[in-house]
């Protein structure tokens, strides 16, 4: 496993901290210890482009912070998974056991956010999701010690459908990887939409060529494609749809696929191309213009969600250990204090479900030309859902 460390600010609390009314004092070495956020992501191989996105989206956030959460230093520990569940689960039990982080951020995937999830949860450690956001941990599989900071799986795809179907639609073709994120996509899709499905396929994960997917979907004649395919993946399948003929014949929808992480490789292709999604680098908002500005003067591009995911984890981790005075020591009152989301986080108006996963508007995003750059980009054109919360809420009973 490749390991990246990162301590930022060197000079640490020098005096020591007295609890209020009872005379403990709590020591200056615990105080000057830094606070320790271990990450699991997808750092190389297929994929990597999303889970370097998070990371430097979490890495702008702490230095928008000063490096310090409530006066304390920080540390981040980046583990890749390299998109292998086992990796992934190795890498969460050596930040808990061996690293004693004080928070675990993952993963990208949702396999491996699946394979590691019990190594953290059941030690009552917190574990927060930048990305993968699957079904069965938002619902019979909750843990009051999980939080899902992006969107639930289901959320983005089932306001395409929704979409779809205020648009009149009568026929969709829908495709994706077969995992845990892409059996989730789709079936948000069809709890809201309302037409037919003339196919729903499911490739592997590792396919590259969709050349017969593509032959197939066309014979078909669907008045709309819907996809899901992360990272490189749907680099490849813009490319190849476009590269077909069919860019011009059957509109393209999607979720996740075109982003400030894949556009630029992308291209021309993905012009006009409709996502559905909860946030875009035009939403008006301050702290949304603060992380938009400060990526781009930072690493020279155009943030993607992911690195707004990644931006907006670590500014919540920030909020809780504000509200607990620096004392990272309570887990129950550390859990407390994420719940109450206390952050200004660039997506606009943001609040945790009961499940701890969160209700926020979902946009019709559209790529053309960013007035402000002259360059293709994502931008939001309107609000499909108003303050959506997942679809699986009710089944968590923790």
């Amino acid at each position: 496993m490749k390991k990246w460390k990162s301590a930022i600010s060197a000079v640490g609390v020098s005096a020591a901290v007295i609890s209020g009314g009872h005379g403990v004092t709590r020591s200056a070495t615990a105080a000057d210890d830094p606070i320790k956020v271990g990450f699991v992501l997808t750092l190389s191989g297929g994929g990597s482009v999303l889970g370097k996105e998070l990371q430097q989206g979490a890495n702008l956030a702490l230095d928008h912070l000063g490096g310090k959460f409530a006066g304390r230093d920080v540390e981040f520990i980046f583990e890749d998974s390299q998109r292998k569940p086992d990796i992934g689960k190795q890498a969460a039990e050596k930040l808990v056991r061996s690293d004693k982080v004080d928070f675990v951020v993952g993963a990208t995937f949702a396999n491996v956010l699946l394979a590691m999830a019990n190594s953290v949860t059941r030690r009552k450690k917190l574990l927060i999701t930048p990305n993968a956001a699957p079904a069965p941990l938002a619902g019979k599989k909750c843990t009051p010690y999980f939080f899902s900071v992006p969107f639930q799986n289901d959320q983005s795809s089932e306001a395409m459908g929704q979409y779809l179907t205020n648009a009149g639609v009568k026929t969709a073709y829908i495709l994706a990887p077969n995992y845990q994120a892409g059996r989730d996509l789709l079936a948000g899709f069809k709890r809201r939409f309302k037409g037919k499905l003339l196919g729903e396929v499911y490739t592997p994960f590792e396919q590259t060529d969709f050349s017969a997917e593509l032959t197939a979907l066309a014979a078909e004649k669907p008045e709309a494609v819907f996809v899901f395919y992360p990272g490189g993946l749907g680099i490849q399948f813009v490319k190849q749809y476009a590269q077909a003929g069919l860019i011009d014949q059957i509109p393209l929808y999607t979720a996740f696929v075109v982003n400030g992480a894949t556009l630029p490789a992308i291209g021309d292709a993905a012009k006009g191309v409709l996502s559905a999604g909860h946030w875009a680098i035009n939403l008006p908002n301050a702290a949304n213009k603060k992380f938009v500005d400060g990526y781009r003067a930072k690493f020279g591009s155009t943030p993607s969600e992911f690195a707004s995911q990644g931006y907006d984890t670590v500014n919540l981790i920030a909020s809780a250990v504000a509200k607990t005075g620096g004392d990272v020591s309570d887990v129950e009152a550390l859990r407390t204090a994420l719940k109450l989301a206390g952050f200004e986080s660039v997506r606009g108006d943001f609040r945790f479900n009961t499940n701890q996963f969160p209700i926020h508007d979902q946009y019709l995003l559209e790529v053309d030309v960013d007035s402000e750059t002259g360059e293709l980009a994502v931008l939001a054109r309107d609000v499909i859902i108003e303050d959506m919360p997942d679809s699986y809420a009710g089944q968590c009973t923790y």
